[in-house]
């Protein structure tokens, strides 16, 4: 992707922003319909060959704070489940 990211999609912790390369187009849907059963995302997003690089590519928006309904996963808080080990 060299499309640029803007500094409000990563202005706050929980913001972050995924490319995401496949193998092939129903790979990458599956990926990007299991983010936003988690989280707020920019949803199914458009995918694009590129044909110098292999698979194919799509970007998504996503802020890791907001589950979705039914949704279990989120950003820790208070330290809730940070660990941190030497071998990183």
């Amino acid at each position: 992707m060299d499309s640029v990211i803007d500094a409000r999609h990563v202005s706050e912790p929980g913001l972050v922003v995924l490319d995401i390369t496949a193998a092939d187009e129903e790979t990458a849907l599956a990926v990007m319909d299991g983010l936003q059963q988690l989280w707020a995302t920019s949803g199914i997003t458009a995918i694009r060959r590129d044909p110098a690089q292999p698979g194919v590519h799509a970007r998504v928006h996503a802020d890791i704070r907001r589950t979705s309904p039914g949704g279990a996963a989120g950003l820790p808080r208070g330290g809730e489940g940070q660990t941190a080990t030497t071998d990183q």
